[in-house]
């Protein structure tokens, strides 16, 4: 279900300056509210920040060699797995009924009858394009 991701598809790693570091810092904030009280926490001022660039137009954030966010051409942050299994309510979430999980689990696309069923739950306060949970 999930590729694997080895070492080897790194192609530079680059410690960022501490301008670079303050727009990621900013960005992440403003995407991830939820983070506000673990900010300075995940992503201290003081340590060396890295991001390490891989195939595909892949970037992570690395902080003491830990991966936590990453985005793909410039696009927004998104957490890592790790991440939000520590954090899980830094994202809005999205519920689909019964009928859709198998569906989800082999890569479909997410509709409006997995959601609003009895058994799926729809925010509605929820942007388009914006990553959920």
């Amino acid at each position: 279900m999930f590729k694997k991701f080895s070492s080897e598809e790194v192609s530079a790693q680059n410690q960022v300056k501490a301008s670079v570091q303050r727009k990621i810092r900013q960005s992440i904030a403003e995407e991830y509210p939820g983070l506000e009280p673990v900010l300075d926490e995940l992503l201290p001022k003081k340590s060396a920040l890295v991001v390490a660039k891989c195939q595909n137009h892949l970037n992570l954030v690395l902080v003491n060699d830990v991966p936590l966010f990453f985005n793909i051409r410039d696009g927004p942050y998104m957490p890592t797995l790790r991440l939000l299994h520590q954090y899980p309510n830094i994202m809005k979430k999205f519920q689909v009924d019964r009928g859709a999980i198998k569906f989800v689990l082999a890569g479909a696309n997410i509709m409006c009858p997995g959601l609003t069923s009895p058994g799926g739950a729809l925010d509605e306060e929820v942007e388009a394009e914006t990553p959920v949970n």
